[in-house]
């Protein structure tokens, strides 16, 4: 399924992350695409909101993972920062095996740069510039994301 979406602000993007991030569940992948700024880090602050989690989320770029563990019966999303990283070798030192999938979601910024560590049932979302705030949204993932609330 392949899907896209336009929108207009930040909280139109923040909405739409939103809506997917209620149906997400332990063990799913979310590969971003995207120039820098595009609104990876917005759409996964929505991300977290729908999953039940605080939803201040921050670049992840000088940390390179942010985690955002929120209380009990919430699932711990892990947000990464692939923009470094451009050897297999320089991904394993950085940890990222060890964190805990299935237990889990990651969101993932820069995944064009870790395409072999990637699961093949993820979900990609590409974004890309409008005009103004307008965001191009490509969504391709399963049915769970067919109309994601819009």
């Amino acid at each position: 399924m392949t899907r896209k979406i336009i929108t207009h602000s930040p909280e139109e993007t923040i909405a739409l992350a939103e809506s997917i991030g209620r149906q997400l569940r332990k063990g799913d992948v979310i590969a971003y695409t995207g120039e820098l700024g595009a609104g990876k880090t917005t759409f996964t602050r929505g991300i977290a909101r729908g999953m039940g989690l605080p939803d201040e989320v921050h670049s992840p770029t000088f940390a390179l993972v942010n985690e955002y563990l929120g209380g009990p019966g919430t699932t711990p999303l892990y947000h990464f920062d692939m923009y470094r990283i451009t050897l297999p070798e320089a991904l394993e030192s950085t940890g990222f095996f060890d964190y805990p999938l299935s237990e889990s979601v990651f969101a993932i910024e820069w995944s064009e740069n870790i395409p072999y560590a990637l699961p093949e049932q993820c979900l990609r979302i590409g974004m890309a510039y409008g005009e103004g705030d307008t965001r191009i949204i490509t969504i391709e993932g399963d049915d769970r994301f067919a109309d994601p609330g819009h």
